[in-house]
């Protein structure tokens, strides 16, 4: 069993056509079960064609009515991916994982109120995607690094999503579904809507969580998981200090009025019953001692 995705489930890709659609689907593809996932392409420039097999449609509508796809990853450029969000929640998809990077705020916050109401689930924008290992990934993260497993993984970065997962590798821990949430202020599931999936899923065993400076998430998600989570959680806060003139870190991770300080998180998250480290190098090595 997983969370969200499985080798059952059935993707498109909008955005199939360009450089990073292309690159990108034809790797999920050639991962795990990929072959029988990857099902259509959207275009409404190109529809009629087809990327390595791949039927390229007009629209998500006419992709799932074809396919029978109830997944969408969205590769499609800034200007245009809130849109194409909305269209593949109008089209009634199951879920849906944004990698682009740099929407604009204001096309996320009219995006998310549309999606009230809605059945569809979204990942990102700005995310490395989700894999469940050895069956599918849809997304940006090399799939190598992955193995199945019992430990589930979330986390606001991407980066250290991988780190987070050579760690667990490295000690021989297999992943049961690992997603990236991603870093945007504005974006689709949460710290906690991922660890109420995780805490029903019976193949996972315990989860460890990233998260990252800037807003409330990490601490409500806390909260939950002292009242309800049956299974251990371990955490980590990203917190970077840029440079002079420098920004790092997503659009998110910004401190304001002297909340969502890693601190304050990691104390957060220590009084729930969450065991925190504050060395990135020792996630793995608190995961296992908790198992």
């Amino acid at each position: 069993m997983s969370i969200l995705i499985n080798r059952d489930s059935r993707v498109m890709t909008q955005g199939i056509t360009g450089k990073t659609g292309q690159f990108h689907t034809r790797m999920c593809r050639d991962y795990a079960y990929g072959k029988e996932c990857f099902v259509a392409g959207v275009n409404p420039r190109k529809p009629g064609e087809d990327f390595e097999g791949i039927p390229v449609f007009a629209t998500v509508q006419e992709a799932k009515q074809q396919t029978g796809a109830n997944v969408s990853v969205i590769y499609v450029p800034p200007p245009f991916a809130a849109a194409a969000i909305d269209e593949a929640v109008e089209a009634e998809l199951d879920l849906v994982i944004c990698i682009t990077e740099g929407i604009p705020v204001r096309d996320m916050i009219r995006t998310r109120y549309r999606m009230q109401g809605k059945k569809t689930r979204l990942i990102g924008p700005n995310c490395p995607g989700i894999i469940t290992p050895d069956e599918i990934k849809i997304g940006i993260m090399p799939g190598y690094i992955h193995k199945k497993g019992r430990i589930g993984v979330v986390s606001r970065s991407g980066t250290l999503t991988y780190e987070a997962v050579a760690q667990l590798m490295a000690l021989g821990l297999g992943q049961s579904t690992c997603i990236g949430i991603g870093g945007d202020p504005v974006n689709g599931l949460k710290h906690l809507d991922v660890l109420q999936l995780f805490n029903d899923d019976d193949e996972t065993d315990a989860v460890l969580m990233v998260g990252e400076i800037g807003g409330t998430d990490e601490e409500e998600c806390a909260r939950w998981v002292k009242d309800h989570m049956r299974k251990p959680v371990v955490g980590f806060i990203a917190g970077v200090t840029a440079p002079p003139g420098k920004r790092m870190g997503h659009a998110g991770a910004i401190i304001s009025g002297g909340k969502g300080t890693a601190q304050e998180k990691l104390e957060v998250m220590e009084s729930c019953g969450i065991q925190v480290t504050r060395n990135p190098a020792d996630m793995g090595k608190l995961l296992k001692s908790v198992l």
